[in-house]
C-alpha cells in the first residue's frame, strides 16, 4: 500500500469532491471558499499526480474550463486517500 501525504488545501479539495460522485468543480468552489485560481492549481496537482481525474478525461484544466468540468477521484486511490484523511 502507497502512503500518500496531502497538504491541507489538497486534503480540503479531495474531501469536497468526495468518493462517491463526480462533483462540478464550481461545487468544489464553493465547498472550499478558496479563490479560483488556487483549487484549479491544486486540482492540475491532483490530476498530474493521478488521485482525481476529469469526466471526460483531460491532462490538464484550463482557469476558464475548471467551473464546468466534472471531477471524481480515481478509484484506484480511493483507499489511499481515505487513509491519507484519516490520519490528519
Amino acid at each position: 500500500m502507497r502512503h500518500i501525504k496531502l497538504s491541507g488545501r489538497e486534503a480540503t479539495v479531495v474531501r469536497a469532491i468526495g468518493f462517491t460522485e463526480a462533483m462540478m468543480g464550481a461545487e468544489i468552489q464553493d465547498c472550499t471558499h478558496m479563490e479560483i485560481e488556487d483549487v484549479t492549481d491544486i486540482l492540475n496537482s491532483l490530476m498530474s499526480a493521478g488521485f482525481i481525474e476529469t469526466v471526460p478525461f483531460h491532462e490538464e484544466v484550463q482557469l476558464a474550463e475548471m467551473p464546468v468540468t466534472a471531477f471524481e477521484i480515481n478509484p484506484a486511490y480511493i483507499h489511499e486517500l481515505r487513509q491519507a484523511l484519516y490520519r490528519r
